[in-house]
């Protein structure tokens, strides 16, 4: 016998099947998908494509574009996708944060962008510290390794319209960027080495490390930053990068974006501890 369980079951799968073809690198690469190619992907008939879609369409799950009469992703599929992944990242970072503070031996943070300034959100430090964490701490986005990874996606032209015309006040004594296209310049070679990293440039003798956390979409959600002065630094700064670069491509993976990277990588990014 079908039950009624049964019927729901059936119809949630069928939508969620449409909504998974939507999602497609097909649908992605173009203006959407139209009803006849949602019935070949899914295996139905276009009438019942068609009632169903002018359903999801009426909660906000798709949306037509009114000149190709395609259907893409809604907006309220994204806005829940975007609290989801919030959450998820809140509930996933704080363990690799805990390993990582713990091999490096020096405090980590997760930080997000909050105007033209770099939020932490979450620090942990090494176990037996008595260092106080950064949660709450604003600190400006140009002269930190930070800044520049959640920034890191955004063209010339992005960055004068957020940051204006003016010169960057002065932080730290080895200043390397004082204006939007000295911004843009370090923001390039993060592109190509893939993490930051800061020497003495936000305070004196404070060095840093940020590599990008992304979302399932690609886009940068957050940054993981390791920090450390530089009189207790007990390894290269590039070698805190590629660990800080392991461990946010483990978050990133957990997340569905980016690609698994295993946290305890310190050995296979040569690692070496200190002697």
């Amino acid at each position: 016998m079908v039950t009624a369980t049964d019927r729901v079951d059936g119809s949630l799968r069928r939508d969620l099947a449409i909504l998974d073809a939507l999602s497609s690198e097909e649908a992605r690469s173009s203006t959407g998908l139209g009803v006849s190619r949602l019935a070949e992907l899914v295996g139905r008939d276009k009438g019942q494509i068609s009632r169903t879609m002018r359903a999801l369409e009426s909660e906000g799950l798709v949306e037509r574009d009114t000149v190709t009469r395609e259907y893409r992703l809604g907006w309220r599929i994204f806005s829940m996708a975007a609290v989801s992944i919030q959450s998820h990242l809140m509930l996933t970072a704080p363990s690799v944060l805990r390993v990582l503070a713990t091999e490096l031996k020096e405090a980590v943070h997760l930080c997000v962008l909050q105007g033209g300034e770099v939020l932490t959100v979450v620090s942990q430090v090494p176990p037996g510290s008595n260092r106080l964490g950064w949660e709450g701490r604003c600190v400006p986005a140009a002269c930190t390794s930070a800044g520049r990874v959640l920034l890191m996606d955004l063209g010339l032209e992005d960055l004068r319209a957020r940051f204006g015309p003016t010169d960057f006040a002065p932080a730290g004594p080895s200043r390397k960027v004082s204006s939007v296209d000295e911004f843009f310049a370090e923001i390039v070679r993060v592109r190509s080495q893939g993490y930051a990293l800061v020497d003495e440039e936000f305070e004196p003798d404070l060095v840093g490390a940020s590599a990008p956390i992304r979302d399932f979409r690609g886009g940068v959600l957050a940054a993981l930053n390791f920090s450390a002065t530089k009189p207790h630094l007990r390894y290269s700064l590039r070698e805190a990068g590629d660990a800080v670069a392991a461990a946010a491509g483990e978050i990133s993976a957990r997340l569905g974006g980016g690609q698994d990277r295993r946290v305890g990588a310190l050995a296979t990014a040569g690692w070496h501890k200190p002697s």
